[in-house]
């Protein structure tokens, strides 16, 4: 696995989904902001409340777009008033005659809501097939007592985040006692499943957890006793990925007799080294009771920006590039599921070129 040839990290995969925004993030008549795969894109809210995403740059003299005001659905640039639609066409030129340019026009790219994330296709139009959006239905029907949602802003290329939710073996060095796994998983080879015919790259992991770690053990029958464990991911191109957590006593029906948790970790690039981090959470327990949910997304995003994002932050800066095999890392067993999702997005972005 050494020998893998190294991908243009600056060549990102274009014909993919990823999540520009929070729902939440994107208010009814403000413009939102934000760099994604190294373009400025504009979001706003269409007076039906569709999201809208033009590129945030005027063709004219380049000035960004969201500097002006609204006019409806309609942008107007602040620097020399040329007037935009909604799908980035020119309606106005206050300036001669009033005659448009041709070339007068902005990039408008397909976008998509569900599930609390606000989905862009930063390529082809007539590629952007939304079944191939990440299913995150859970999140919309569960309660929404028992579902979180977060954003976090990392200094870090976005496969090193992948490579962490990849390898969860760092549970058992990295992490403190909310979720530390106890040396369980590292000394486990992780059960790989792949099919290049569309279907999600699978890792995971299986052991027996004596004790049950702490963010769990609280609501098993025998908090005290041990418990069978899963760790189960599912990584599907660019860098979506789901992570379910399962525990059960005296069953291997982990649905319906266990304790589970399902996790959504998607990773939207702001550059090659800047990632836009989005995480959501829903649970088969203690659905009703929001004021628990609160407390465990605060303890997520604790444990994450306390110990994975330093950690991953300081690795990006100390290898001083954002091309990992060009420094020839020595590979352990734990690698190889995240070996493989970059081995495949390689090719995809690869195949996008020629």
């Amino acid at each position: 696995m050494n020998n893998l040839q190294s991908a243009d990290k600056h060549t990102f995969l274009r014909n993919a989904w990823y999540v520009a925004a929070l729902s939440s993030e994107v208010e009814e008549q403000a413009y939102f902001t934000r760099k994604i795969l190294d373009e400025s894109i504009l979001i706003y809210r269409s007076k039906s409340g569709k999201p809208i995403a033009l590129h945030d740059r005027c063709p004219h003299r380049f000035a960004p777009l969201s500097l002006g005001s609204r006019n409806g659905d309609n942008v107007t640039c602040l620097y020399h008033g040329l007037q935009f639609d909604s799908e980035g066409e020119c309606v106005k030129n206050p300036h001669g005659n009033g005659k448009i340019p041709k070339a007068c026009k902005v990039q408008r790219y397909i976008t998509e809501e569900r599930d609390g994330f606000i989905w862009i296709w930063m390529g082809d139009a007539e590629k952007a097939d939304k079944d191939l959006i990440l299913d995150c239905s859970k999140l919309s029907e569960n309660p929404a007592s028992s579902v979180g949602h977060m954003y976090m802003y990392n200094q870090c290329n976005y496969e090193l985040l992948t490579d962490n939710i990849m390898d969860l073996s760092h549970i058992d060095h990295l992490h403190g006692p909310f979720i530390n796994t106890g040396g369980k998983l590292s000394p486990l080879i992780p059960e790989i499943t792949e099919n290049r015919e569309g279907k999600p790259l699978h890792v995971r992991w299986d052991w027996e957890a004596d004790p049950v770690i702490p963010l769990i053990a609280p609501h098993m029958q025998r908090p005290d006793d041990k418990a069978d464990m899963f760790l189960a991911v599912s990584w599907t191109e660019p860098s979506n990925l789901t992570l379910t957590l399962g525990t059960v006593q005296d069953s291997d029906d982990y649905l319906n007799d266990g304790i589970m948790l399902f996790d959504f970790h998607i990773m939207t690039p702001e550059t090659a080294t800047t990632t836009h981090y989005f995480f959501a959470s829903t649970r088969n327990y203690k659905m009703d009771d929001a004021e628990y949910n609160e407390a465990k997304m605060a303890g997520m995003r604790e444990a994450f920006t306390t110990e994975d994002k330093p950690v991953i932050e300081a690795q990006q800066q100390e290898m001083g590039t954002h091309d990992l095999w060009s420094l020839n890392p020595v590979l352990l067993s734990c690698d190889a599921g995240a070996v493989r999702a970059r081995r495949r997005l390689s090719q995809l972005i690869e195949a996008e070129n020629i």
